[in-house]
């Protein structure tokens, strides 16, 4: 497999800029840079409590958990139908996994996030620590480091570089934004990203956002044959991982307060943010893009908007196919108490 970073939290990115040494796509806005920063949109600098990271003690009533989950059993269906497109295209996929590969860049990559970040253990940051272990049990997968980054830029992102473990990194404005069930809904969306294999064709987004113009022969084919196509997978693929979420948070509106604190929140006004009005907004949304306006301004995005993200997953939570994963879960846990 080779080196690449998986998609994170935020949401949108249109023409790609220069292209870089690495390779990252993160939950948010791509943008080009040279910094040892994820490229991610800029949101205004939270300020810090005392200048410490306050993360209170993480307890929850006990979850429903997944133990047989597949990744299709939640896959979105435009994740599934543009995959196939993908894999249809001769070659690609074995050109995606070779594109990264070579031992000088899987350094550069794991060196510069793991060496100005903080590494979550049972003894460092414990609660956080709990959290992810906890989510990767009930999504039925191995559990990723994790790890703790000094920034003031609201993100989350996953790291996977061949033969070794992947890490995901969340940024400490981030933590301060969100409260700890939303910050979990962050986490399992990250290992959503894991659990589906999303990696080749993430490596192929980076490429275009990043700058694959600028690649001679390599980024004519990239913009010409594949940008438009790879960007509507990677969209539908985003809404794949908000599912993953969901099925940790196992409350929507948690989920979609993530959405919407992204979009506009600040730690001053969390308590005066409305999911409710937040969806009325997408609805609001819906009636206006359904010009030709509308469709182009989302053809060219890396991730769906977010008031889309949110409607998405409030419809889903109320679908038959979700009510059955729940049920599932439920059956399985009377059983492993008998």
């Amino acid at each position: 497999m080779a080196s690449l970073v998986l998609s994170s939290l935020c949401f949108t990115s249109q023409k790609p800029c220069s292209f870089t040494s690495s390779l990252r796509f993160s939950f948010g806005v791509l943008t080009g840079s040279r910094s040892a920063a994820p490229l991610t949109v800029g949101f205004r600098p939270v300020k810090r409590r005392n200048g410490r990271i306050r993360v209170s003690v993480y307890s929850r009533a006990s979850p429903l958990v997944f133990r047989d989950l597949d990744a299709d059993d939640f896959r979105h269906p435009l994740d599934k139908q543009n995959t196939l497109i993908l894999k249809a295209i001769p070659g690609l996929n074995e050109l995606g996994r070779a594109l990264l590969a070579g031992t000088v860049t899987e350094q550069i990559m794991l060196l510069e996030n793991i060496g100005t970040s903080v590494l979550v253990s049972k003894d460092q940051l414990p609660e956080l620590h709990k959290m992810m272990i906890e989510e990767a049990g009930i999504l039925n997968i191995e559990s990723p480091d994790l790890y703790v980054r000094q920034s003031p830029v609201p993100n989350a992102y996953t790291l996977a570089i061949s033969g070794k473990k992947p890490f995901v990194v969340i940024h400490t404005s981030l933590v301060e934004l969100l409260t700890l069930n939303e910050l979990q809904a962050v986490l399992a969306h990250e290992l959503g990203h894991l659990k589906c294999d999303h990696g080749v064709w993430l490596t192929f987004a980076n490429l275009l956002t990043l700058g694959a113009y600028t690649v001679p022969g390599l980024g004519a084919f990239l913009a010409q044959t594949l940008e438009e196509q790879l960007f509507r997978w990677l969209r539908a693929a985003e809404l794949t991982c908000d599912r993953a979420a969901l099925l940790v948070a196992q409350d929507p509106k948690v989920v979609i307060s993530v959405l919407m604190k992204l979009a506009g929140g600040c730690p001053s006004m969390a308590d005066q943010l409305n999911v409710d009005a937040f969806l009325e907004q997408a609805r609001s949304y819906d009636k206006a893009s359904s010009s030709p306006v509308g469709n182009a301004q989302t053809r060219q995005l890396s991730h769906p908007l977010p008031v889309l993200r949110a409607r998405e997953i409030d419809e889903w939570s109320r679908s038959n196919e979700y009510r059955s994963l729940l049920k599932r879960a439920t059956q399985m846990n009377v059983v492993e108490k008998v």
